[in-house]
């Protein structure tokens, strides 16, 4: 089975980020791009599928040069080959699926992961966007996967606010993953040295012909306020007294 994984290059979650003083963005110097997390099981799911299925794993990513060393991660950890998409501006959710849309298609994929969600801006969309501009069937927020006898169909347990549910998919299809998964591998030494000699396509965005005309500006960028400090109470009573009548959740 042929895999497509999409991945994204994000910020460091362990390293604290500021904004520009103009609001205009994040401040990058001195801060450590890596694999989105929710991008890392996906790329572990996909090697799991390859080692009982058989078949390729390709790794794909839309962004600058830098971004070499995010796929070179992914290729360490097992993936076959990889394609990067470089692009010297940030694209919006639509413009990221045609772009994949693209590659896939030439891909010919029978299977597209990709995490749910970035950590860095949280959007929730590319997944099911890109559903949309390939006309196949997607699933969400996965935490199993499992592929009938034929591996024409899979069934795809996803997390949702009652619980979980059991969904049968037709494949090529679009899945999103999910936490609750799989737990990642580390990158081997033996891995990342066979990864410095696994394929890397390098592909200018405008040689696509897609149109990645913005239709979503990001206007500003601000900090959350700071929280207060907690207090302490001397008693259950006078926690019950707080949460009564101050905060008055009673």
């Amino acid at each position: 089975m042929k895999v497509v994984v999409a991945i994204k290059p994000v910020p460091n979650p362990d390293e604290k980020v500021k904004i520009k003083r103009d609001g205009s963005g994040i401040v990058l110097d001195n801060i450590k791009m890596v694999v989105n997390p929710f991008c890392e099981i996906a790329v572990e799911e996909a090697l799991r599928i390859r080692e009982k299925l058989t078949g390729e794993v390709v790794v794909v990513t839309i962004g600058p040069k830098e971004s070499e060393q995010q796929v070179r991660t992914a290729l360490a950890m097992g993936a076959d080959r990889a394609v990067l998409v470089e692009a010297g501006t940030d694209l919006d959710s639509l413009a990221v699926a045609k772009v994949l849309a693209k590659v896939i298609a030439d891909e010919k994929a029978e299977l597209v992961l990709m995490g749910k969600q970035a950590v860095d801006d949280d959007n929730n969309q590319v997944g099911q966007i890109l559903a949309a501009v390939l006309g196949w069937p997607q699933a969400t927020f996965a935490s199993k996967i499992e592929f009938a006898a034929d591996n024409r169909k899979a069934n795809v347990t996803r997390e949702v606010d009652g619980g979980l549910e059991t969904i049968e998919v037709a494949l090529p299809a679009v899945v999103t993953t999910d936490l609750r998964l799989n737990e990642p591998r580390y990158a081997s030494l033996p891995g990342i040295m066979k990864a410095k000699k696994k394929e890397m396509k390098v592909v200018p965005l405008a040689s696509l012909g897609v149109d990645t005309a913005p239709r979503v500006k990001v206007l500003s960028f601000a900090a959350p306020k700071a929280r207060a400090g907690g207090g302490r109470v001397a008693d259950v009573a006078e926690l019950v007294s707080k949460l009564k009548n101050e905060a008055k959740v009673l």
